[in-house]
């Protein structure tokens, strides 16, 4: 089943933001009723397919493969190496992350300051003790120890 030019039109707006409501609006419903139909419009499958189809030409169209990429970036060293080896680096370390060759970032965890992460031994805290900790700390602190040893 064909689209008729309102139905086309809302795909038309709709893959511009994906906001159905405003696309209904923009391609000519009722501002009072762009949202029903709006809604309606989405679940009908001519449409729904044609957004679809429109999607994937787009995505087929913007897609730039990895090797792509390498291949781009290999142009760059080899045309920047002895010119500005800054660039030609730059575009090694691209390529490297890319292909997963390279360090993770080292991600340090420090407590109040730059100083140390403060701790608590509880090992010697009275049953009492536990739960007026316990008390203190269950807004903050997520219990999901309690749900994995449950089952």
């Amino acid at each position: 089943m064909t689209l008729t030019a309102k139905q086309q039109r809302f795909v038309d707006e709709f893959l511009v933001d994906l906001n159905a409501t405003q696309a209904a609006i923009r391609a000519g419903y009722s501002p009072k009723t762009a949202r029903q139909v709006a809604s309606e419009n989405l679940t009908k499958p001519n449409i729904a397919s044609a957004i679809a189809a429109r999607q994937k030409k787009l995505a087929d169209k913007a897609e730039w493969t990895a090797a792509e990429r390498l291949s781009s970036l290999k142009a760059i060293h080899d045309a920047q190496k002895e010119n500005d080896a800054r660039v030609a680096i730059s575009a090694i370390a691209e390529a490297n992350k890319m292909q997963g060759s390279h360090a993770p970032a080292k991600k340090e965890i420090a407590g109040p300051h730059g100083g140390p992460i403060p701790t608590m031994d509880v090992t010697n805290l009275t049953d009492d003790q536990l739960a007026a900790l316990e008390a203190a700390f269950s807004g903050i602190a997520d219990d999901t120890e309690g749900d994995a040893s449950e089952g």
